[in-house]
């Protein structure tokens, strides 16, 4: 799995997650809710259930489900400064949000 998670990422994760050095985050897909049909990465504490692949940027440590590499795989997980936002992109995913 290819996955980059940027140190401006990793670091807006460690302020707003409140988090350390060797911490540990899974990220996952998640499913929008009634009307958006869309997807979009989920984070939580921990590792993923099963069997996992995981990566490394600012100290943290990002686990992705086997079942879920599909979504992550190629992607780039970056903080925009200038919109206060993380932005995802995969080239291998047209629309990240609706994939086909």
């Amino acid at each position: 799995m290819q996955l980059t998670i940027t140190e401006n990422a990793a670091n807006l994760y460690k302020k707003e997650m409140s988090l350390k050095e060797g911490d540990v985050l899974a990220l996952f897909v998640r499913v929008g809710g009634i009307g958006s049909g869309g997807f979009s990465a989920g984070v939580k504490k921990g590792r993923p259930d099963g069997d996992y692949t995981e990566v490394t940027s600012g100290g943290l440590v990002f686990s992705v489900s086997d079942e879920e590499i599909w979504y992550f795989d190629g992607m780039t997980i970056d903080f925009d400064e200038d919109m206060q936002e993380l932005t995802f992109d995969n080239p291998k995913i047209d629309n990240v949000i609706n994939p086909l």
